[in-house]
Order: C-alpha cells, then structure tokens, then sequence
C-alpha cells in the first residue's frame, strides 16, 4: 500500500514537472514571437514608407 501512495506522488510530481516545462516554453515562444511581430511591422514601416506612389 505504501508503494502505491509512493508511486502517485511519483507519478503526480512528474506529471506537474512536464506540464511546468510546457507552460515555461510556450511563455518563452510568446515573447520571441511578440518580438519577431514588433521587429517585422518596425522593418515594414520603415522600409516601406518611402516607396508609397501618390494619387495625381
């Protein structure tokens, strides 16, 4: 019996550390993708904003 309650808590501990791994790694992913998206809408408006053609 005491195997058993030992092995859940086992079993519980590891099941919290996965799921502490993921949540860390998808906070990491969210903020380089923030990133990413501010750095390529900064490259966009700057590069593009002296190619625009005006309307004669």
């Amino acid at each position: 019996m005491l195997l058993k309650i030992i092995g859940a808590i086992i079993v519980i501990w590891v099941a919290f550390t996965v799921l502490g791994f993921v949540f860390k790694a998808l906070g990491v992913l969210l903020v380089a993708a923030a990133v990413v998206t501010v750095g390529a809408i900064g490259y966009t408006a700057l590069k593009g904003g002296s190619n625009r053609k005006q309307i004669r």
